[in-house]
């Protein structure tokens, strides 16, 4: 696995992107906090991003998946392991990347190779961007997972496992894209996911039988963000 300083570097665009905006977050702190985020602001990627709990750093929970995540993988991601579709090498050398860059307050980019049930193989770039939560402890993670080559691949059938191939933690002395100077990204949920025709967004499922939706343009999308995070993180029951 590639350690910090072996030359591996962000390569989707998105990637940089989301940790452009995670930087200007910070606003001097370490860390910006989970109530900083607004959807709007990365409408664009929204379909891909993910919050995640690590306060167990062993056992870290989605508490929220953009639906093409839910869509690549599967199933509905909210409530469920982060660690679940990954090799069992993978999972411990996560584990230790997951405190190591709540530790030291650093985002890490962690490039694998995903594969379908039938052996069909894609790789995946996923950004973990350490935040707080209401000013408390550092022990979640902004996070997006990106597809680096063609999800043809996977001939239909969503990811079942991943496997590490490298990792590497961002330091503030890496280049970053400008945010606001970088042509629009492709919307991945339109081109990767027909399925759902309008704009990104994250399906957040509550109590009940069907799952709410919040848009991008929802004025109280930051409000609604906060106060469904609000409370303990629970799995998913099998």
């Amino acid at each position: 696995m590639a350690e910090e300083g072996d030359g591996l570097v962000m390569k989707h665009k998105n990637s940089h992107l989301l940790v452009g905006y995670w930087d200007r977050l910070r606003k001097g702190r370490a860390v910006p906090d989970q109530t900083d985020i607004d959807p709007r602001a990365i409408k664009r990627m929204l379909a891909s991003v993910f919050i995640l709990d690590a306060e167990n750093t062993s056992h870290p929970i989605y508490r929220l998946a953009g639906t093409a995540l839910c869509e690549r993988f599967g199933f509905e991601l909210r409530g469920t392991g982060f660690l679940a579709h990954w090799d069992s090498q993978s999972t411990i050398a996560l584990a230790t990347l997951l405190r190591q860059a709540l530790r030291r307050s650093q985002p890490v980019c962690i490039s694998s190779i995903g594969t379908s049930p039938s052996a069909g193989l894609v790789e995946l770039e996923t950004i973990l961007a350490p935040i707080s939560f209401n000013g408390g402890e550092t022990n979640r993670f902004l996070g997006m997972i990106q597809l680096l080559s063609d999800q043809t691949m996977l001939n239909g059938q969503p990811i079942a496992f991943q496997r590490i191939a490298g990792s590497q933690f961002i330091r503030e002395s890496d280049p970053l894209s400008p945010f606001d100077d970088l042509p629009p990204p492709p919307p991945a949920g339109l081109r990767d996911f027909p399925s759902h025709p309008r704009a990104p967004h994250l399906r957040l499922v509550v109590s009940q039988s069907k799952p709410h939706t919040v848009h991008f343009s929802d004025e109280h999308a930051r409000e609604f963000l906060a106060a469904l995070s609000a409370g303990p993180a629970r799995p998913r029951s099998a």
